[in-house]
């Protein structure tokens, strides 16, 4: 099992990755919501020449926001400061999308950015429609010092549909999935990515990467796991699902994404929503404020035992994380990845590597 830590960049506090490096973790990744956060490629070129170890990479860019040439070029830029230690996580944008009120890329479309992203990753000529047109496109000048193509980015496709996952299957080099999902979809989801491997004439390989992000707060003993520090440490992840099961709700009604155990929190958190101030058809903006990064005081008592348990949070002893993430890693992750609060997250994440990853 790796262990990596997914962060909300702000650039005045690029730092906080060499850090992460400094306490022991395998990977740094940067979330890509240009509404929300510094630039993800900014803060990780920071980064990129003040580390030495640590594999960085986004998690997730968005294929929504940057036409594919401009994010293969972004990444690769990035590898040329730190060759070898870069990856890129691409997703269909389900926070920086909404957050403009728009909707996630669809499949068929992401698909065929992630098709352009791979061949440029591994310095290929590429047909590439833009704008009705297809033209032919590569990095000209790939051994100049601009970008590192040699040594070929790995694509970790965050996908939860069949379609998203054979898309997975046949451009990528991992998946990202959410951290409590059951083994039996785990496995379903694997066997989706070998068809869509088998169907462009690849075979899946054996070092497939599967991360899931999640978050984790080592309780005290004695502490409840909703008590105030552990809310601090964590709150801001969790309170995230509730702005996912709103994105969904306000799409066509629909509600079965959210937890059985949290259907009060549920109805009470739709209520709350429908009094703020900003008009209806701006509430996105208004829901997704601190989305993973902080928790808005008055939203801090949405964060409940219920929520925290429904959202898989690896909230417990350290006897307690290490017996989940041994599961996990049976049932087939390679790596979680953790994202703290903002503020608290070098406390939260040094407290886990001490008590969880040097027994681990």
């Amino acid at each position: 099992m790796k262990f990596g830590v997914t962060i909300a960049p702000r650039i005045s506090d690029w730092r906080l990755i060499v850090d992460l490096e400094n306490m022991g973790y395998d990977a740094a990744w940067a979330a890509d919501s240009q509404m929300l956060y510094s630039d993800c490629y900014a803060t990780l070129s920071l980064a990129a020449v003040n580390t030495s170890r640590i594999r960085l990479g986004t998690g997730v860019s968005v294929a929504g926001t940057r036409l594919a040439p401009v994010t293969a070029h972004s990444i690769a830029s990035i590898n040329q400061l730190a060759p070898g230690r870069v990856f890129i996580g691409m997703g269909t944008g389900h926070t920086a999308m909404r957050v403009m009120g728009k909707d996630p890329v669809k499949a068929k479309e992401f698909r065929e950015y992630l098709r352009v992203l791979r061949a440029l990753l591994h310095g290929e000529e590429v047909d590439y429609p833009l704008l009705g047109e297809t033209n032919d496109i590569r990095f000209l000048h790939p051994k100049m010092g601009f970008v590192n193509v040699e040594q070929p980015v790995p694509i970790y496709v965050a996908a939860d549909g069949p379609l998203a996952l054979k898309s997975a299957g046949a451009y990528g080099d991992g998946r990202v999935c959410s951290h409590n999902q059951t083994k039996a979809r785990l496995l379903q989801s694997l066997e989706t990515m070998k068809e869509g491997a088998k169907a462009v004439g690849r075979e899946l390989p054996k070092d497939f990467h599967t991360a899931a992000l999640g978050y984790a707060c080592v309780l005290q003993p004695g502490e409840k796991i909703n008590s105030d520090r552990v809310i601090d440490e964590i709150g801001p992840m969790a309170i995230a699902s509730l702005h996912y099961w709103w994105e969904a709700y306000m799409k066509d009604g629909d509600t079965s994404t959210v937890a059985h155990r949290c259907r009060n929190l549920w109805d009470e958190y739709l209520a709350f929503t429908e009094k703020m101030d900003v008009p209806a058809a701006k509430r996105y903006q208004q829901v997704h404020l601190g989305h993973c990064a902080f928790v808005p005081p008055e939203e801090r008592r949405f964060v409940t035992e219920e929520l925290i348990r429904s959202t898989g949070g690896l909230v417990g002893t350290p006897e307690e994380i290490i017996i989940a993430l041994r599961e996990r890693e049976a049932m087939g992750l390679n790596e979680i990845t953790l994202l703290p609060a903002m503020e608290t997250a070098r406390r939260n994440l040094k407290d886990f590597a001490e008590k969880v990853i040097a027994k681990y």
